[in-house]
Order: C-alpha cells, then structure tokens, then sequence
C-alpha cells in the first residue's frame, strides 16, 4: 500500500510588504530630492528676480543722471549737481520710513514729505536730485527690500566746485546679500564686498556724463 503526501499550499500573508517598503523608501528619496531642488531653486528665482530688477534700475539712474546733466562752468563737458553724487541722497537715509523691515510700503506708496515734489512742480537742481534718488530708491526695493544704491565718482579735478569734474567715471553699484550653501557657491565681487565678511551679490555701471 503505498502513502502519497499531501502537497498542502501554504498562503503566506503579506507576501508583498518588503516591496513596499523598499518603494515607499524611494519615492521618499526621490520626494526629498524634488523638496531641496525646489527649495534651491527658490533662492536662485529670487537671486534673479534681485539682479534683473537692479540692472533695469542701474540703467535708470544712468539716465537720470544723463538728463540732469548740463555744461560745466569750469571746464569743459557735462555735470550733475553735487547732491546726486552725495550717498544720503540714496535707501531713505535721511528718513525715519527707512527703519521699517519693508521700505517700499512704508517709504514710496506715499510720497513723504521731506522729499520734494517735482512731478507737478519746478524743482532747483538741489531738489531734483532729492527727488530722483528717492524714486530710483524705491525702484531698487521694489523686489527686494535688502537692495542698496551706491553712487561714487573717480573725480578728475578735486580743486573745483563739482564733486564729480567733466569727464570724470561715475560708479554705479545696485547691490544686496546673498548666502551660500553648500548647493550655491558665490564668487564674490569686490566692488560689492569691500570687507571679508561681506557677502552680497551686485550689479555695477560705470558712465561718464
């Protein structure tokens, strides 16, 4: 009499779960991946926005400068009046509005009182000049409230009465500061980083009136 073995199936439950696992694990990995590029691509959507914004307004102060200019008295060529080239002029410096964490909103929605209205009025040169580096202070914060203006002039004549002789290269510097990690690298500008410790991407016009 021969005995036959029961071939018996055994089920086996949860069969499928060290696949799940295994690829609930990489879409996390990959999830995460997606998380840092976009939190990468962030910081540099905003760097971009920064840069484009302060080119339009570096080529903005070229010409406010190149309108206000007029025939120099000593000398031959063209000048600004000296307040254009005076850094207070510039980033609200000589108003309290400066002091908030958001200067467009406090400082440009409403024309502050200081400032000269030259859209309606005349203006002497003195207070065209107010006027100008207010509005072209308030284009630079527009999209970045951190943006700083910065006018200096190589004079080629320091005994006259201009801050800034015909002929003379004027330097226009729109900057604001950035951090690196280890995904983002800046090389630093010294135009814009005249200390170690500073950290600020920047965008620099040079003109000659």
């Amino acid at each position: 009499m021969k005995h036959v073995k029961d071939n018996r199936i055994t089920t086996q439950h949860g069969v499928g779960l060290i696949e799940i696992l295994i690829t609930l694990f990489i879409l996390a990995v990959g999830l995460l991946g997606v998380a840092a590029l976009q939190f990468t691509g962030s910081f540099a959507n905003k760097d971009a926005i920064s840069r484009t914004q302060a080119e339009l307004v570096a080529s903005q102060v070229a010409e406010r400068f190149r309108a206000a200019a007029r025939p120099a008295t000593v000398g031959d060529g063209m000048v600004a009046n000296n307040t254009y080239f005076n850094n207070d002029s510039y980033n609200f410096s000589l108003l309290s509005c400066a002091d908030s964490g958001q200067p467009y909103e406090s400082c440009c929605l409403t024309r502050p009182a200081s400032i000269p209205n030259c859209e309606d009025n005349t203006c002497s040169e003195v207070q065209m000049a107010q006027y100008d580096g207010w509005a072209l202070s308030c284009s630079a914060v527009q999209t970045n409230p951190q943006t700083r203006i910065a006018v200096t002039c190589t004079d080629t004549n320091g005994v006259d009465i201009y801050s800034c002789s015909p002929g003379s290269r004027v330097r226009v510097i729109l900057s604001w500061p950035v951090a690196s990690s280890n995904t983002r690298k800046y090389t630093k500008n010294a135009d814009c980083n005249p200390s170690e410790s500073d950290s600020n991407a920047c965008v620099v016009k040079d003109i000659t009136l």
